[in-house]
């Protein structure tokens, strides 16, 4: 089942990528010459569609307006998922077209430190050492801990924390209010979460949550509130088999069963359904935005962290931009990469992008960020307190197929719960 546009998170590394990704990067460990990319120009690769390439060129123009010594080619891949990214990029790098600078999200970013193929920035960070104090000043420290101890392998740093997304709980503060529930607060449970959903369905019609099988975005959050993971906290042991998880499926699959979710799969679009008036809950991080906002139901929508069993819990992904180690052009990608992290740049960033959460707290905290925006959305940042990393070994693909149709064959009720992630718990072993 593809999952439904509307409840991805840039799709993880998507069934089919790891595999092809893994043999062409290590075909092409060392780096290659270079070419492909002109020594007259910066070449920077990133994944977007029409749309979002649009936002990515007024940043572009900034930086060209603050830098008018270098030429910046940029190129967007219209991908919708990050490992189809990745495998037309590592494709390209295979046959010798090396960009100097890339967009890598944490799904990807041990895979490509693990081949040789970029270059560490810690002379550079020395060099300017006081810049990058005073961006890591404005940001949670849980960031730059998690930057160092998942995306690097060897205790060089190829990545500096950059935008990110975690998930919280969007709703409908129409049809809670139609169904005289009270709007949930940060400290909402499971309980009444399932209440809610249970009161809107009965006196609106409407259904209750979304509940689909997104590894990122609808199965993590569930699992992290119940105090598991799919895996150990080096992720190197899966955990799919934990009580916990089964705990936390079940619990999806009684929704669905008690039709307070629509049946997964099919072409459910949850972000129009809430602006129509038919569906009371989904779960995001910032990437609704674009669509709530052209379906002028911002105001319509509250966001709230993820409702808790035994704790708070998000998962979380950044992005990351590295010098490729064959760039011939390392110092002005180094600068690209400052313009990047600078406060001018994740401004400028924030107001035009808006479908992921600034790494600088002064700008998520910032009106630029917060206006034409649900109430509720500084709760995005603050998940940071107690997020965890998105679990991403090197076989990704593969581990995300086993972990979605696990907690698929849960939803659509063809096996019972402790079966089916048992089942998926096996073929995860074999991954790792």
């Amino acid at each position: 089942m593809e999952q439904p546009r509307s409840i991805t998170r840039r799709h993880f590394l998507q069934v089919g990528g790891g595999t092809a990704l893994a043999a062409s990067l290590a075909a092409c460990g060392g780096g290659g010459s270079g070419g492909g990319a002109s020594t007259k120009e910066l070449s920077f690769v990133y994944m977007g569609t029409a749309e979002q390439q649009a936002t990515w060129n007024k940043l572009f123009a900034k930086f060209t307006e603050q830098h008018p010594e270098i030429k910046l080619k940029a190129e967007g891949i219209p991908l919708s998922n990050w490992g189809d990214f990745f495998n037309k990029l590592s494709t390209r790098i295979a046959g010798g077209q090396v960009p100097d600078v890339i967009q890598i999200a944490t799904e990807g970013q041990r895979l490509f430190a693990s081949k040789g193929l970029l270059a560490p920035l810690d002379d550079y960070i020395k060099k300017d050492q006081s810049t990058i104090d005073e961006y890591y000043a404005d940001m949670d420290p849980n960031l730059i801990e998690w930057d160092k101890k998942y995306a690097s392998t060897d205790g060089k740093t190829y990545y500096l924390p950059g935008e990110f997304n975690t998930m919280c709980m969007w709703y409908s503060k129409d049809l809670f209010a139609k169904a005289g529930v009270p709007e949930p607060t940060a400290k909402w449970t499971w309980d009444d979460f399932r209440h809610a959903c249970e009161q809107i369905k009965a006196k609106t019609g409407a259904f209750g949550y979304a509940a689909d099988s997104a590894y990122f975005a609808a199965i993590m959050p569930w699992l992290l509130t119940n105090g598991t993971s799919s895996f150990s906290e080096d992720w190197s042991t899966p955990t799919y088999d934990d009580p916990r998880v089964i705990e936390a499926a079940e619990f999806n699959r009684k929704l669905v069963a008690d039709k307070l979710s629509p049946p997964p799969g099919g072409t459910f679009d949850a972000f129009t359904a809430a602006a129509q008036g038919k569906l009371a809950m989904f779960g995001g991080g910032r990437w609704p935005i674009i669509s709530i906002r052209n379906l002028k139901a911002t105001q319509k929508m509250g966001i709230v962290p993820w409702p808790t069993k035994v704790r708070q819990g998000s998962p979380v992904g950044w992005n990351g931009y590295p010098i490729l180690k064959a760039s011939k052009k390392k110092d002005d990608a180094w600068t690209f990469i400052k313009f990047l992290i600078s406060k001018e740049g994740s401004s400028t960033f924030a107001q035009l992008g808006g479908t992921i959460v600034p790494a600088r707290k002064s700008i998520a905290n910032s009106q630029s960020f917060l206006e034409d925006a649900p109430k509720g959305t500084e709760y995005l940042y603050q998940a940071l307190s107690y997020a965890t990393p998105i679990p991403s070994p090197d076989k990704g693909a593969a581990i995300q197929k086993a972990i979605e149709d696990g907690w698929k064959q849960v939803l659509t009720g063809n096996a019972a719960p402790a079966d089916a992630l048992g089942k998926a718990q096996t073929a995860l072993e074999g991954l790792v």
